[in-house]
């Protein structure tokens, strides 16, 4: 964990209602997976945003404006500065892909797969990517994951763009040998239930301090409770037994 002042360097729309924002500072060793915790004036919590992409001196995250926290995050403009704690999370593990992996978004749960991609492309392996969405206009990056040579494929539930349905129904009859999944809860439950391999789910959950201090986002898996911001926010399939049930719907919301 680290606290820096970041200055931010851009602050704009994706797609409705989402913003990518790119801080400069200090974030070489950041892995896939890990996220930061940023201060807001007049909000008492810091909001945790998943680590889209990072090198040595610049980090990008994408956010959904869904309450006061993200709204006042969408207006801040580039020069101005976020008091942010950077390198938290434990991240994915990559060493137990295999060679044909999967990576299955959902709406603001597609930006962590970005910098896992590119990762598993430079490590050569096959990667699919599914990015799932309610409708046509809140679609983002997938033209940016395919700029990294994996293979998209894009769904949503209104059949406006690309597949109708959800991630599970262009994931079930894929050939994979691992998949990585981030995204709201009702999908995860849906890909624990359909997968046909082990896997890793990164979670999100309300945090107090983001660092294992306060033990408010914990959970409960087969070895036992666990905090999301510090023995997390990514656990394996095996772990979420307990914490998923034994039984899930494939049918989910976003």
């Amino acid at each position: 964990m680290k606290t820096q002042l970041c200055t931010i360097k851009q602050n704009r729309p994706l797609a409705e209602g989402v913003f990518e924002m790119k801080l400069s500072g200090d974030f070489a060793g950041t892995k896939p997976g890990q996220f930061v915790n940023i201060a807001l004036p007049g909000l008492y919590l810091r909001r945790p945003i998943s680590v889209c992409d990072a090198c040595d001196d610049e980090l990008t995250i994408i956010f959904k404006v869904v309450g006061k926290g993200t709204e006042s995050l969408s207006g801040f403009k580039p020069g101005e500065s976020l008091d942010v704690l950077t390198h938290l999370g434990n991240g994915y593990d990559l060493s137990l892909c295999g060679e044909k992996p999967i990576l299955l978004g959902g709406g603001v749960g597609v930006p962590p797969l970005y910098m896992l991609a590119k990762e598993l492309k430079r490590r050569g392996n096959d990667v699919t990517v599914i990015l799932g969405f309610n409708t046509k206009s809140e679609i983002f990056y997938a033209e940016k994951f395919s700029s990294l040579g994996a293979k998209v494929i894009v769904t949503t539930v209104d059949g406006s763009e690309g597949t109708k349905g959800f991630v599970t129904d262009a994931m079930k009859d894929l050939e994979y040998s691992y998949f990585f999944t981030c995204g709201p809860l009702l999908m995860l439950k849906a890909v624990f239930a359909q997968s046909k391999t082990s896997g890793q789910f990164s979670l999100e959950e309300r945090m107090g301090c983001g660092f294992g201090a306060c033990m408010g986002c914990s959970i409960m898996t087969k070895s036992g409770a666990k905090r999301v911001c510090k023995d997390g926010p990514v656990f394996s399939k095996t772990d979420l037994s307990v914490f998923f049930g034994c039984e899930a719907s494939e049918k989910y919301t976003r």
